[in-house]
């Protein structure tokens, strides 16, 4: 036998025999791009039906959180083809500006071309805007926190996130919103889920998104329609649709601990295919017999409901909110 190389044949699509652009190896299946975004689009659309009631006669305002990447690209772009037509629903785009220079500017600008692509009103909130700190700011003053404070948390992403969600509560009020969507992808959640495990922490895991069964008062639900969408095949589907994307990472995203769960969950799937739907499933299922519980006199599904914080009249679960008790924390860098 000579030693020429033998030729290399793609993968072809079981549903066309056209060159495949995946191999899911949770469900056997092999799809082309257009069968792949047709697949994605199925998902998104089961998810909505379960996700996103709409009573007959009322008018929904669904507030979709983008920021430039993937992830809310693909939902925003899908969610104006299932739902864009119609006339009891209204899509906004809404982006939290954290404040981080060179990262967040072009990534805005991406949004920003995406909605101006599909005909959506597209809100911008900064951070200074809401009386926080911005990220390039809060950075600089993390290692004099710590020097102050032992127990004051040490990453950015602990800030931003609790900043970031109060943001997109701002936004959906501004904007009279009655469900915030947002872009967490399979991946995402079974990353959350694990990191929930890991903490032992049940009530985070009967918090997570959805919401639509259990709201809470004052605040718009969030659904998640790529709940089941992996985060690979959402990037394909992107680029299937050509959308406008920032694909950089946040610089600031390093180190923190949902990248080391985001590495374990890589892993595990890649031994068991299958693994993060089961991460999921298992949420779902911790939920549903907390239901089962409520149903049998066991007290209410929902959470508690918020009260305003005395300082900024956001909904707290405490006597202050967690953004406050964060300004705080910056705040004593400086004093």
């Amino acid at each position: 036998m000579d030693d020429e190389a033998l030729p290399f044949t793609l993968p072809r699509c079981d549903s066309c025999d056209k060159p495949a652009v995946v191999e899911q190896a949770y469900s056997g299946r092999i799809l082309c791009g257009k069968h792949l975004a047709k697949s994605v689009r199925k998902k998104i659309s089961k998810e909505l039906r379960l996700q996103l009631p709409l009573e007959k006669g009322a008018h929904t305002t669904v507030l979709v959180a983008v920021s430039g990447g993937k992830d809310s690209a693909v939902l925003l772009d899908v969610l104006v083809d299932l739902l864009g037509k119609r006339p009891d629903v209204t899509i906004v785009a809404g982006t939290v500006d954290e404040g981080i220079e060179g990262y967040r500017p072009p990534s805005i600008l991406c949004a920003a071309s995406l909605c101006e692509r599909l005909g959506v009103d597209h809100h911008v909130v900064t951070y200074p805007e809401l009386s926080f700190v911005e990220m390039d700011e809060v950075v600089k003053r993390l290692p004099l926190v710590a020097q102050k404070d032992n127990d004051a948390p040490r990453m950015a992403c602990s800030y931003c996130g609790v900043f970031r969600r109060q943001g997109i509560n701002h936004l959906a009020t501004k904007v009279g919103a009655d469900v915030i969507a947002l872009g967490h992808n399979l991946d995402d959640m079974a990353q959350t889920v694990l990191m929930n495990v890991a903490n032992a922490d049940i009530e985070r895991t009967l918090r997570l998104a959805p919401h639509t069964t259990t709201p809470v008062n004052g605040l718009a639900p969030r659904i998640v329609p790529l709940r089941w969408v992996p985060e690979q095949e959402v990037h394909l589907y992107a680029l299937h649709r050509n959308l406008p994307l920032h694909h950089e990472e946040c610089p600031n995203a390093r180190g923190a601990l949902r990248w080391r769960h985001r590495e374990m969950v890589a892993h595990m799937e890649a031994d068991v295919p299958g693994t993060r739907h089961g991460l999921v499933r298992m949420a779902d299922q911790i939920k549903a017999l907390r239901d089962e519980v409520v149903a049998l006199g066991g007290g209410d599904s929902r959470p508690s409901a918020p009260t305003p914080c005395p300082r900024c009249g956001s909904p707290s679960s405490g006597h202050q909110c967690k953004a406050c008790d964060m300004r705080d924390l910056l705040g004593v860098a400086f004093d």
